[in-house]
């Protein structure tokens, strides 16, 4: 995917984040475009949950708040990208190195918004 399409999907995904939300966010190239427009509407959220520290490192350096899993009532979105997606919409993820703590904060959220 370009990174012109990777900033669209990203735009496209912030209109899932509503006020007072604590967002779960992905790893990857695209998941760090949207981290990066999430950081336009920053004071509209309470914080994250990051599932790498690459994430959460990322999400700091903008200013938002990163959260623990254990810390937060509910999880009501989780955003991440995939590196495919099937027409039967089964989602291919990276290498692995994060892919264990994308599960847990995946599973954990009640909506899963991917972008691909």
């Amino acid at each position: 995917m370009s990174n012109t399409a990777k900033q669209l999907v990203a735009e496209a995904a912030i209109e899932f984040i509503e006020w007072d939300w604590i967002i779960g966010v992905g790893t990857g190239s695209t998941a760090n475009c949207f981290i990066d427009e999430l950081a336009k509407i920053k004071g509209k959220i309470d914080g994250a949950v990051a599932s790498s520290d690459a994430s959460a490192a990322r999400l700091k350096g903008h200013g938002i708040r990163v959260l623990e899993l254990d810390q937060v009532n509910e999880l009501p979105i989780y955003v991440d990208g995939a590196d495919e997606a099937t027409k039967h919409l089964h989602l291919i993820k990276g290498g692995g190195a994060a892919l264990t703590r994308e599960k847990i904060v995946a599973a954990a959220s009640e909506l899963f918004v991917c972008i691909a």
